[in-house]
């Protein structure tokens, strides 16, 4: 891979990894695009650890309480500042992480064909409509409980479908249980973080067991670039949000599906 390719690939990642718009479709389809070859496990393991690195940072405090009243409310035996919320958001990651690991095989092969990625993007594009429109209320974090992080949870767990989003389907979900969408946004990037970096921690694993070589050159670069922009995207996408609202990412989905049927159907 040059160099150049690893900073587009690693720009694309970063944008649309927080966006409602699929990072993963935006990988799988920038090589049948370009006609470039598959960037390879090595590169999407750094790709992933830039945006991990990016949304860690972004939201540090909250991260940092979330994760130290979590774990001080284990001997206490009850609820300890954010703790309940720590907590949520790691029941919202089961049900992925189970349907990961039972279907990771399928995901990788069928379901990465175009004609998925079109449905998905349509289906998705029109659920968070909906969502939007009909289904955000005014709840905010500290009102999340046991369903909402199952049912946010399960969203996630189908957003494995590439063209799916993990940010949208999460947010789509959050929305349809009466949360803002500030706050249906801030659970989906919390939720983001144990995820991302289980399934960096399978890539790295696969590398390992696989023998596979990397380009370190390219991982570099194509982190740095996934970590800059995703950073930004996280910013942006907060502080324009109520503002525009999902109606920007729904229109940008719907165009990119059209696009897809014109030229692969």
């Amino acid at each position: 891979m040059e160099l150049w390719q690893a900073i587009i690939l690693g720009i694309v990642q970063g944008i649309t990894e927080f966006l409602p718009i699929s990072s993963s479709a935006h990988l799988i389809l920038m090589p049948v695009l370009t006609g470039w070859d598959d960037q390879g496990v090595g590169f999407d393991l750094s790709v992933h650890v830039g945006t991990l690195l990016a949304v860690i940072l972004y939201f540090r405090k909250d991260v940092g309480a979330l994760f130290a009243d979590g774990l001080r409310s284990i001997p206490a035996g009850e609820n300890v500042g954010r703790s309940k919320l720590g907590w949520m958001v790691v029941i919202a990651t089961i049900p992925a992480c189970i349907f990961g690991v039972l279907l990771l095989d399928y995901i990788d092969t069928v379901l990465r064909a175009v004609w998925v990625i079109i449905t998905t993007t349509v289906v998705f594009a029109v659920l968070l409509a909906v969502a939007d429109r009909w289904g955000r209320g005014r709840r905010h974090l500290d009102s999340i409980g046991l369903k909402d992080a199952i049912i946010v949870g399960l969203a996630q767990a189908v957003a494995l479908i590439p063209g799916t989003s993990r940010s949208g389907a999460t947010i789509t979900a959050g929305l349809f249980m009466g949360l803002d969408r500030e706050t249906a946004s801030k659970f989906s990037f919390f939720m983001a973080i144990p995820i991302t970096t289980a399934a960096a921690l399978v890539k790295l694993l696969s590398i390992y067991s696989d023998g596979i070589a990397v380009d370190w050159n390219g991982f570099i670069v194509g982190g740095v670039a996934s970590f800059i922009t995703a950073i930004t995207a996280i910013h942006f996408f907060l502080k324009w949000l109520n503002d525009f609202g999902m109606w920007p990412y729904v229109i940008y989905r719907l165009v990119l599906a059209a696009v897809l049927f014109w030229v692969f159907v």
